[in-house]
């Protein structure tokens, strides 16, 4: 790439460094690198790829293709661009590809905490519906949740249980005054915007004198949800239903969860206020949200890049979709949630624990 520059903008207004401009350039070519990286993640995640390499052992092209059943010159071109990103090893002398131990962890391994590309197959299919979004932002109208791509509903689902088989039971309902207690005993739990089940099927399994109902606007979700819950034996204690987070059936309940899904909703306080309706006296309402500060400039962060970028491409539109539209954002703060919270009529709202992904908040009334 050439290096002359001009030392002017094209009409003159500013002056132009030539060392921070190659500078910037240079970034740019790297942020197109690492975008076209999510879909090689997801088809490094789907071939196999990343599973084949997980152990250790250095590989060719050929050798990998072979294992895989894929062909050897995708193979080489792939381990290649995962090579130049850093994502692997190569041994120029050999010939051959490694996958870090600390990477197998992230790409490879499902029962790691942090096991993420559900997160990079959600971003894939976020920006599948890039046109559609960029006609919503000249328009201000939304694309509801149920009009995503699958692999948006998929790709959520594969990110959010490791971080919540990892925390939920361990740690968040520990967290939440007296509520473990309840659940052991025998407590009534509506999960409010459950999505495909992962959060509603894990307290089932963990405390089994207690009964649980999953509430979701997605139709598909809901299916998806009570196939997993057969699959997983609880059935039994177990329902999902169809329904709008602001008019979910039932009352008298001791938990109500939302998880991750309270700033995509179109009408957040009419949602809390219907959580307050239906808990009992000393009920609790959980609401597990991405982390953020309360300040943008407090959010200038890695995580709250991502989170920015998937509040422009999901979460704002999911929410403008919606009746009202209040359209909180991925990174709406605590002090804003805890505001939905008055509005509803909560008596106090607290943050009560936080991963590097999320935070949680316990509503009393």
């Amino acid at each position: 790439m050439s290096t002359t520059t001009h030392t002017t903008a094209p009409r003159g207004e500013r002056e132009i460094d030539p060392e921070a401009l190659m500078g910037f350039i240079h970034r740019v070519v790297g942020e197109v690198g690492a975008s076209l990286n999510a879909a090689l993640v997801v088809m490094g995640d789907e071939l196999g790829y990343y599973r084949e390499l997980a152990g250790g052992e250095a590989l060719t092209p050929a050798e990998l293709a072979g294992r895989t059943g894929t062909d050897a010159r995708y193979a080489g071109e792939w381990l290649n661009a995962q090579a130049a990103g850093d994502f692997l090893r190569y041994d120029a002398d050999a010939g051959r590809y490694t996958l870090p131990a600390e990477h197998a962890a992230v790409l490879a391994d499902p029962d790691f905490d942090y096991y993420l590309p559900g997160f990079f197959q959600t971003a894939y299919g976020a920006l599948a519906d890039l046109p559609r979004i960029v006609a919503a932002a000249r328009s201000g109208t939304g694309l509801g949740w149920d009009e995503r791509t699958g692999d948006v509903h998929t790709g959520c689902g594969r990110f959010f249980l490791p971080v919540y088989r990892a925390n939920l039971v361990s740690a968040w309902l520990p967290a939440l005054d007296g509520v473990v207690d309840k659940l052991s005993a025998g407590a009534a739990v509506a999960d409010v915007g459950c999505g495909l089940g992962a959060s509603t099927i894990l307290m089932a399994q963990a405390f089994g004198a207690s009964t649980f109902t999953g509430f979701d606007y997605h139709a598909g979700s809901v299916a998806v949800a009570r196939e997993r819950a057969e699959a997983a034996g609880v059935a039994d204690r177990v329902r999902f239903e169809v329904a709008d987070a602001a008019a979910f059936g039932g009352s008298g309940y001791d938990l109500v969860t939302m998880f991750d899904c309270l700033h995509d909703m179109g009408d957040p306080v009419g949602a809390a206020e219907r959580v307050r309706a239906a808990l009992s006296p000393d009920g609790t309402w959980m609401v597990v949200e991405p982390v953020a500060a309360d300040r943008v400039e407090a959010n200038l962060t890695p995580v709250g890049r991502v989170y920015y970028a998937l509040s422009v491409l999901l979460c704002t539109p999911a929410s403008l979709a919606q009746p009202v539209g209040r359209a909180l954002g991925t990174q709406a703060g605590e002090a804003r949630l805890a505001r939905v919270a008055a509005e509803a009529g909560f008596g106090s709202f607290r943050r009560v624990a936080e991963t590097p992904f999320n935070m949680v908040l316990e509503g009393r009334l």
